[in-house]
């Protein structure tokens, strides 16, 4: 048995604890996985790699409406698979060089290991860790749904798809939220036939309602989308493709693809970790309970010097809200009589599926359950980007920004966009609600660069009518 001053279990966000500060303290990085964790390897990075020339390959069927004729002749799949992961793999590579070989006082443990105590560890191979100090980052993983056929080579998650041999000719996704979506759009502008087989009666269905609508009729002109249907069972044809049987509204149907995405959700890894065993309180879904300083709660009460930060303890699963929270706990970890809070308030996320989404705030839905239960009262407002100049020289017939205010003091509840670059376009809104800027003074207190697309935001602010 081994004893050091911290344990840190995830090369993600958790690497980032490894701070100056802790040369003269003895460390042990804990990762089986790759090291760098999910958003480098598996997530944000790469994803978003696969985006941009997918939003290229869209370019064809955008422009001929505009009078230019551009021509998709296909994707050289290995060559963009390759230009992504030469540079995250090196990345990835360099990381856990710096960690393993280059500072003295941090041991990299490369196995996963599991919880005996509240800071002592075991791993498969018998070694064993204590330390003083332990902050649990070790992520979450993929769900795979109890289907006959799951297990079969051709099934991958977004853990494996990404980095398939050849691009499919035909590829069914089970799954119909931000991960389904984001892959939907790259393998389908790329060339793939797509099929969604999504659970609920329409897509997204965790953003707003009116956005969740759009997209989701968006989303039947581009790929095979089945709503209230489920995947019955995959069975492997002779020539190597899989037979899917898709339960649904109109009854069975059958599909044959190359290969299928598993894109329905993601779970923490404390079950791997033993964390309940260990005595940790887990909420419903898995994931870790810790308090308002990111320390892990047993019995509702914070376990002294056991800390946790990102998808293992948070519902955000966003890497900006882990990089936060590894900062607070950077600084309990240095200044217990100090304690930091973390700020979980106003988390955007966007969707880089096509057309492009963007969330920050409540939905219309929320806010009216918050207004019931405040007595106050909630107005909306929802602009098209085609209301404004540079939607006119788009021809743009489907974005629009919806936002959502309390009358009165134009307080922003909510701002929910659709289309193109929402991602970008959110961002003063998301300024605005962070620092407290009511809709007007957002509006008329700065000029807007005009005829930027951001114009569709000044319009969506003045016609909320807060007053």
């Amino acid at each position: 048995m081994t004893h050091y001053d911290l344990a840190i279990i995830g090369s993600g966000s958790g690497n980032t604890l490894i701070t100056p500060e802790w040369d003269d303290h003895r460390i042990a990085l804990i990762d089986g996985g790759t090291f760098g964790g999910t958003c480098l390897n598996v997530g944000c990075i790469p994803t978003k790699m696969y985006v941009y020339p997918a939003g290229l390959a869209t370019a064809p069927r955008e422009s001929s409406r505009l009078g230019v004729d551009l021509t998709f002749e296909g994707a050289r799949w290995p060559d963009i698979r390759d230009r992504i992961f030469t540079r995250i793999d090196a990345i990835s590579t360099g990381g856990r060089k710096y960690r393993a070989e280059d500072l003295e006082n941090v041991t990299l443990f490369e196995e996963y290991f599991r919880l005996t105590g509240e800071k002592s560890l075991v791993s498969a191979t018998g070694q064993e860790v204590t330390a003083d100090q332990v902050v649990i980052a070790a992520g979450s993983r993929a769900v795979l749904p109890d289907i006959a056929g799951i297990t079969l080579p051709q099934v991958h998650t977004s853990d494996t798809v990404m980095r398939l041999a050849t691009q499919p000719a035909r590829l069914l996704i089970i799954g119909g939220g931000y991960i389904a979506a984001e892959f939907a759009h790259v393998f389908g502008a790329l060339g793939t036939e797509v099929t969604m087989v999504a659970r609920s009666g329409a897509l997204l269905t965790a953003l707003d309602e009116t956005v969740s609508e759009r997209f989701t009729e968006e989303a039947g002109k581009q790929w095979q989308v089945r709503l209230n249907s489920t995947v019955a069972s995959l069975t492997e044809n002779r020539d190597g493709s899989v037979h899917a049987l898709v339960s649904g509204p109109q009854g069975p149907e059958a599909y044959d693809v190359d290969a299928v995405l598993v894109a329905t959700g993601r779970v923490a890894n404390t079950d791997r970790l033993g964390a309940s065993e260990a005595g940790f309180d887990l909420s419903t879904n898995g994931s870790l309970h810790v308090d308002g300083h990111q320390r892990v709660l047993s019995g509702g009460r914070p376990v002294e010097g056991v800390w946790a930060l990102g998808d293992v303890s948070s519902a955000h699963q966003l890497k900006h809200v882990a990089n936060h929270e590894a900062r607070v706990v950077s600084h309990n970890l240095l200044h217990p009589q100090d304690l930091r809070l973390s700020n979980h308030q106003y988390v955007p996320a966007a969707v880089f599926t096509h057309p492009q989404l963007a969330a920050v705030g409540m939905t219309e839905e929320e806010a009216l359950r918050h207004a019931e239960s405040t007595g106050g009262e909630v107005v909306t407002a929802v602009q098209q980007y085609g209301s404004t100049a540079y939607g006119w020289a788009m021809e743009d017939t489907t974005g629009f920004v919806k936002l959502i205010a309390e009358r009165g003091s134009g307080r922003l509840l909510g701002a929910h966009i659709l289309g193109h670059e929402a991602s970008m376009i959110i961002q003063p809104l998301i300024q605005a609600m962070s620092f407290g800027l009511s809709a007007h003074d957002m509006a008329r207190g700065q000029y807007w660069i005009h005829p930027a697309l951001t114009e569709v935001v000044e319009n969506a602010l003045l016609s909320l009518g807060t007053g």
